[in-house]
């Protein structure tokens, strides 16, 4: 049985953030995916600004994950955001396993790109 899925940039960020953990040249599509005035909001971290900026916050944090999996629902609001509900698990490069869960929303211009991302979400699960 396949699963449906939708082919939405938020979509395509999110597997691409699971094939940057072993595909670090993966993050040279980010400009397919990000405005270039983007603004990443990511739980605890500050936000990050900038296509220049978002690339290095991201190659900053995949030094510190071995390992990530997600599996996502997407919905588009009526107001055009893009709406992501997930689960991750996530091996970090110290050996500690965690899993999450969580929601991710997306506004997008014209061209199809993302201009801000916010996400929130709770641990389930850690192992050390």
């Amino acid at each position: 049985m396949t699963t449906p899925t939708t082919e939405t940039v938020i979509d395509r960020y999110i597997t691409l953030m699971d094939r940057a953990v072993h595909e670090p040249g993966a993050l040279e599509e980010l400009p397919s995916i990000f405005a270039p005035d983007a603004t990443v909001r990511l739980e605890e971290f500050e936000p990050v600004t900038g296509l220049a900026a978002i690339t290095e916050f991201y190659r900053v944090f995949f030094t510190h994950v071995a390992d990530n999996k997600h599996v996502w629902t997407t919905a588009v609001l009526d107001d055009g955001t893009l709406e992501v509900h997930f689960m991750t698990a996530t091996r970090g490069a110290d050996g500690h396993l965690e899993s999450r869960s969580g929601v991710e929303h997306a506004t997008v211009n014209a061209d199809g790109l993302i201009t801000e991302l916010r996400a929130r979400s709770r641990v389930l699960d850690t192992v050390r």
